[in-house]
């Protein structure tokens, strides 16, 4: 058997994969005169200073509102504040208003149906099926949102939990394999003695029901303007030519992986008690095929003898009532029967060794994948926000200061350009909340086509003016100086 390749297209992102710092000192180096450079810098200062001002007063609104709703303390500020259950409605709604457009901004996107159904198509370390527990979710506070904000592609547990995405990365992980190997072999065997002895005709009605929920054979994600699509590949035990020669070594399984993932949900309430805490949960570099350990409110996963115990007893029957058949053949029926106990038994010990795994996955996910909780997630996307638009509206503004006019297409068609050429990475430029900035800051104008223009770097340091934060800077160095 032949490796399959198997390759997943994804939209690219509009977030730049280049820290801020690494842009700033990059483009101040490809400027020839050092006069220029100083100012350009003394620019880049400059807006960062005038944006973080802009979102200040958001950002303390989206804080504030939060710790109404902190599952750790928001209860008991909640009863100080005596407001009625209407009116904390109202307040929860605003929070989640001001947390969406954060989110927005920061570039991330909801995760769709589509999109999840890819991601978990296959199997990459985690190997046990995991379901949420949805009695102990909560399922009117993201209802009573959508029912007000709609939106498109929502999934199907919008109304319990969101999972919000941004960034593709890449994990490779190197080991024997041993298990999952055998497993794969095994699995194929079944597959052949089932379509040898017609036996998959039993099993019939099961694959159909599994293609009604993935109809979807393409392990790809169509979008629009697939030229600027991004594609990564999977390379997975059950897509390898599995034999003597590799069973016993080591082999190189790849998985794309979500960057940044944030989970939003609420627990149900209780008979006594009325439920407000807000959930947030932020994760890092999270295999596509593994996201289920993200999930809220999972259940323990549980060997289910039931789906084993069907098969086996409709190959029994299948293989007792061949007996009266005119061609039974004693040989085949006895073999299909040893395959089925012996199936069954490697079952058990495998899901032992995928419990183990899970745990250690659980685990990991806790100490090494969980950036932050609550607040501190909040903390991240408030700087995201800053760093992000900080780097859109330096880098339009430098190549409109090196390339001089250009129209808003072009102008987008450069900035990605550059971000490859230079730092060789790629995104989706968002221009048009680039171009916005700009304007709003006074430092380009556009001329009777359309096309923009920028002020030179003194020019617009000078209408930017001095910052508080400069201001401050200069009263500390005064104070050491003396």
């Amino acid at each position: 058997m032949a490796e399959k390749k198997e390759v997943i297209r994804l939209e690219r992102e509009s977030v730049i994969p280049v820290l801020k710092p690494k842009l700033i000192i990059t483009l101040a180096n490809l400027i020839l005169r050092s006069s220029d450079r100083k100012e350009f810098l003394r620019l880049c200062k400059r807006v960062e200073y005038t944006i973080r001002a802009w979102y200040l007063l958001q950002f303390e609104d989206l804080m504030q509102l939060y710790s109404l709703f902190d599952p750790v303390r928001g209860a008991q500020k909640l009863e100080r504040q005596n407001l009625s259950s209407e009116e904390i409605d109202e307040l929860e709604q605003k929070f989640l208003s001001y947390l969406f457009q954060v989110m927005d901004k920061s570039n991330f996107k909801i995760a769709t149906n589509e999109e999840i159904g890819i991601a978990l198509s296959g199997q990459y370390r985690l190997n046990l099926p995991i379901t949420v527990d949805e009695s102990k979710l909560d399922k009117k506070l993201l209802k009573r949102y959508f029912a007000e904000h709609p939106r498109e592609n929502l999934p199907d547990f919008s109304d319990k939990y969101v999972i919000f995405r941004r960034g593709i990365g890449m994990d490779q992980t190197t080991g024997y394999f041993f298990m999952e190997k055998v497993d794969v072999i095994i699995a194929r065997i079944w597959a052949y003695i089932l379509k040898l002895t017609k036996i998959e005709k039993l099993l019939s009605g099961w694959s159909s029901a599994r293609r009604k929920r993935n109809p979807k054979k393409d392990d790809e994600i169509v979008t629009e303007g697939e030229q600027n699509d991004l594609y990564v590949e999977r390379i997975r035990i059950e897509n390898m030519h599995i034999s003597f020669h590799n069973l016993l070594s080591k082999i190189t399984i790849q998985e794309p992986t979500f960057d940044r993932i944030i989970v939003l949900y609420r627990r149900s309430s209780s008979n006594s008690k009325a439920e407000r805490g807000i959930y947030l949960k932020h994760f890092k570099n999270i295999p596509m095929a593994d996201m289920e350990i993200v999930l809220p409110a999972k259940k323990n996963p549980g060997l289910t003898p039931n789906g084993l115990g069907e098969i086996s007893c409709h190959c029994c029957n299948w293989s007792v009532g061949s007996l009266d058949m005119p061609k039974a053949d004693l040989w085949v029926i006895f073999a299909v029967l040893s395959t089925v106990i012996g199936y069954c038994a490697k079952t058990y010990f495998t899901f032992q060794q995928n419990l183990a795994a899970y745990q250690n996955l659980i685990t990991q996910s806790m100490y090494d994948k969980q950036l932050d909780s609550g607040k501190g997630t909040l903390l991240h996307l408030c700087d995201d926000v800053i760093q992000q638009e900080v780097k859109e509206v330096i880098l339009s503004f430098f190549i409109l200061m090196e390339q001089g006019r250009a129209t808003k297409r072009d102008l987008d068609i450069q900035c990605e350009e550059l971000i490859k050429e230079v730092f060789d990475a790629s995104c989706n430029f968002d221009v048009d909340d680039a171009v916005e900035k700009l304007e709003k800051l006074g430092i380009v104008a556009r001329d009777s086509i359309g096309r923009y223009c920028c002020v030179d770097l003194k020019r617009a340091n000078e209408i930017i003016g001095t910052t508080t934060e400069e201001l401050v800077l200069r009263a500390k160095q005064s104070i050491n100086a003396s």
